[in-house]
Formats: C-alpha cells, structure tokens, sequence
C-alpha cells in the first residue's frame, strides 16, 4: 500500500504517436468513431451558464465555468460535430435560454453541440452533491484528513439523481446506438442505471479526483454499490496508474469478480471493464493564443494598476478555487516564513491568492474562508509597511482573458494542492508562457508533477520546503527558468486535451485497437 505522501516516480511518457493531437485530428478521429453513433457527455457541472441581461437585446448573457472539467471537455465536445453534453442546469436564466426539453445550442457565440440540462431540487442538490459528493466522496478520495460525511438520506438522493441523469441520457438517444462518456465522482451510478435500460450503449468513465487505497475506499458505507455502478461502464479512466491500481485492488477485496491483471480487466456478471490510465490537459494553442491576445493585454494593465504591481520586483500566483485540498494556508503560511528568512524580499514581492469561493453551503469551506482571511490578515501585520503589505486575496470569478493575464504577470505560480488527480492550473500556466519566462512551484501530490518535473516540486505539509522553493524560483536565473518552461511547454502542447480526449475515446469505441 503507498501512502499519500509518498513521492510519486518519475512520469513515463507513452511511446509516441505518429502526429500531432490537435482539434482537427480529434474531428477527423471522430468522424469515424461516430458515424454511426453520437457522442454523449455526461456530468454535474455545465459547461456554458446563462445570467439575465437587460443590456442584451435577448435579456441574456452568458458564461464559462471556472474548472479543469470544464476546461477540457469544452474543447472536445467543439471538435466532435452532433455532440451532446447532459449536465446541471444552475445558471439564473438557464431555462429561459434553453427550450421545452432543457436543450439549448452551446457555445453561446457559435454554436457546436448541445447541451441538455437536467433541473434539480434544492434537497437533491443537498443531499446529492453537497452530501455524498462533497462531503463524502471528495475527502475520501483526497486523503486530507477529514472525516468524509455519509447519511442514508444523502445516498438515496444520490441514487435518485443519478437516475435523473441516465432518465435524460436515454430521452435524448431513444432507440438508436450511442457512446455515453460519464465523468466523475458525482455519477457513479449513471453507467449502472443505462446498462440496465439499454445493455447494447457503450458507455465510459472518467474519474477525475484520486483514488484511495482499499483501506480508505472501506470506510464508506455505500461502497460495494459504488464499484457496482463503476463496473457497469465498459471502460474507467484515471490520470495516473497509480489511482488505476488503488481501483484495481479496492475491487478485488471488495467484490467477487475475475482479474485480468496483464489486460487491467475486471469481468464480473459477464460484463468486462477496462481500466486505463490517460493523464487530461489543456487545449495548448488556444490557452497560447488567449494569453497572446489584445484582451488579455488589456487586463494586464487592469491588473496592474488594480494592485500596483508595477512597485514590485517580484509578483507570485496562486490561483484556485477555495477549497481545502488545494494547500492555500499553506502557501501563505510559506511567504510569512519566506520574508522572516529573506527580510529582504519586504517591499519588492507581493503574493496575490485570486480565487472564488465554491460549496459554501459546506461548513469546511466556511471554515477554510475564515482561515484564509484570517491568516493573511496575520502576515501583512506582521510584515507590513507603511505602503505596502505582502497578500492580496482576490475571490472574483475569473474568465479566460483575465486568467490568462495573471498567469502572464506572475513570475512565479504556486500550486500546492495536498492531493489532486490532476491540476490543470500547472499546465495553463505553462501553456500561458510563450514568453518562456516564468517559475512553476507544483506539488508532488499532484498528477501534474509526473509529467512536469522540470517544475520546482515541493511537499505541500513541509511549509519550510515551500519557503526555499519559493527563494529558489525568485533567484533563478533567467536562462535556467527558459530552459525548465522551454520542456515543460514541449510536453503540455504534445500531451494536449486532444490527445487526452482522441486516446480515451478511440479506447472507449475501438477497445484499444
């Protein structure tokens, strides 16, 4: 069993494929994989959110998420034509903008799929998503050290909108062939409910969090009819092996069924389930292209006259929703020792940590709020001057342009998530940096590190260690910084969402052909 904290090996690239992954190859892809058969995107959270507008001739506006989900699928759902995307509908005009059915044309400005979405009570959102979701499923999986909650009233609403979501699937196929692509931890049970109604649809999952070790994985009560919904599905996705292999193991001490190991294939009623391992990314050349735009210029000016940055010499990142496994008390706790060690950064460096709040409705998150303010509040007393303190906390929502001209400015991006299947915001930022320029501080706990060791990694509970990776991105010279982002961007554009999407999908419909 390997802990948590155990430093992961060192990322092996998959042999090469002949070509470069792009939109255009991924449509082309998909046009023989779904000829015959459309593409169906399940998951929680929408992709494109509806507001009411009286400025607009329509009396609408529009906009996308924050969220690595969001962000990668986006892209792909844009390069398969006729695609269909069924998720939660949340937005204030949501059903205003969508028709009798809750369909509505997505993206907003040019149209390229559908969107379907499915309405929830507030006592299903709670019970469903705020309960076994979060409060169960996402401490489990993460291994933070808090207690994951579980009640029978949340797993039962849990089952009943997992019902909704496979109820919306089948409306939208009807009677003909199709390929369900089912993602995350709020959907468990969604491949389970359509084999049941239609055994012939071929259906995927992509587990985006961590996955625990058998011992872990044991303390949820509900856990055998997870594994049951999962297998359902003929194909499971992780980004790394190592959370495929927890997967593996937490199934064969849990239920009867038969083990492929050399395959990773569980047969158990007759039906076969594929397990691979396909890390996700970003769209490289349309982060690139944002990052180089007028817009984005723009709001590097409104950054940096918002928080007078051109006063300082240095300018760190930390850019994350709040939550409690991304390590934000952490990295603020590392600038506190960083400046008590380094009394001569006072002045010439300022830290802004711009996020906004997510699941507030969930004590920890209140909690984490509180902390957050409290703590920085702390270190500017502690440090500040008579014009200037070191934190600036942002909780605006962020939109691409202006995500863009963060990354752009920061000389250094911090990601110190104690534990996280992935973390988008390493690869943005490095896709942000045509310049070349620029310092990535990256948690090893992150699936991100195994493919980006040329960051400088860091242990997220060690805050000293981040206090000295924090000196070492400030003093690097800038060849050695072009050097480092040089290979990590020639990985992140050649492992892009495309390659992401094409691999998992051509595993999906062809079975790894």
């Amino acid at each position: 069993m390997v802990d948590p904290g155990t430093i992961y090996p060192s990322f092996v690239e998959p042999a090469p494929e002949p070509g470069q992954w792009s939109q255009e190859r991924l449509r082309s892809l998909a046009g023989e994989l779904f000829a015959d058969a459309p593409l169906v995107v399940v998951s929680n959270r929408e992709p494109y959110v509806h507001l009411p507008d009286r400025a607009k001739p329509d009396g609408l506006s529009w906009r996308r998420p924050a969220g690595g989900l969001v962000s990668g699928l986006d892209p792909v759902l844009r390069a398969v034509e006729g695609g269909l995307w069924v998720a939660q509908g949340t937005g204030e005009a949501d059903r205003l903008a969508a028709d009798a059915w809750g369909r509505v044309a997505v993206p907003p400005d040019h149209p390229s799929y559908t969107l379907k979405r499915v309405w929830l009570h507030p006592n299903e959102v709670a019970g469903y998503y705020e309960g076994i979701s979060n409060q169960g499923l996402w401490p489990l999986c993460h291994v933070v050290f808090l207690r994951p909650r579980f009640t029978i009233r949340d797993w039962q609403q849990y089952q009943k909108v997992n019902r909704r979501f496979a109820e919306a699937v089948l409306e939208e196929v009807g009677d003909g062939p199709a390929y369900v692509w089912v993602q995350d931890y709020h959907l468990c049970l969604v491949p389970k409910y359509l084999r049941e109604a239609r055994p012939d649809l071929t259906t995927g999952i992509f587990w985006h969090i961590p996955w625990p070790n058998p011992e872990i994985f044991r303390t949820c009560p509900f856990g055998a009819e997870l594994l049951e919904g999962l297998l359902s599905a003929d194909i499971i996705g992780f980004h790394i092996r190592y959370h495929g292999a927890n997967f593996l193991a937490t199934v064969e001490q849990t239920l009867e069924a038969r083990h492929d190991r050399e395959r990773r294939e569980i047969i158990r009623s007759g039906h076969t389930t594929r397990v691979v391992d396909i890390p996700i990314s970003v769209d490289f050349d349309e982060e690139e292209a944002t990052a180089q735009s007028s817009e984005t210029a723009q709001w590097m000016d409104e950054f940096r006259n918002r928080f007078k940055l051109d006063r300082f010499e240095h300018v760190l990142l930390g850019l994350d929703r709040f939550d409690y496994t991304k390590g934000i008390p952490e990295r603020l706790m590392a600038v506190d020792v960083l400046l008590q060690e380094h009394p001569e950064y006072k002045g010439k460096l300022v830290f802004l940590q711009v996020g906004e709040m997510s699941r507030i409705q969930i004590a920890h998150y209140q909690a984490l709020n509180d902390e957050v303010e409290k703590l920085a509040q702390e270190i500017n007393d502690r440090h500040r001057t008579a014009d200037w303190q070191p934190i600036e906390l942002s909780r605006n929502p962020v939109d691409r342009p202006d995500l863009m001209a963060l990354f752009r400015l920061a000389d250094v991006c911090v990601v110190s998530s104690l534990h996280d299947g992935m973390n988008l915001v390493a690869k943005e930022y490095v896709a942000s940096r045509f310049d070349e320029g620029g310092v990535l501080v990256l948690s090893r706990f992150t699936g991100a590190a195994r493919e980006l060791p040329e960051a400088l990694l860091i242990n997220p509970y060690d805050i000293r260690d981040i206090a000295q990776r924090l000196h070492q991105a400030l003093q690097m010279p800038e060849h050695q910084q072009r050097d480092r982002m040089r290979r990590m961007r020639s990985t992140v554009r050649r492992n892009n969402i495309y390659a992401w999407a094409g691999r998992f999908l051509r595993e999906m419909v062809l079975g790894g052909v």
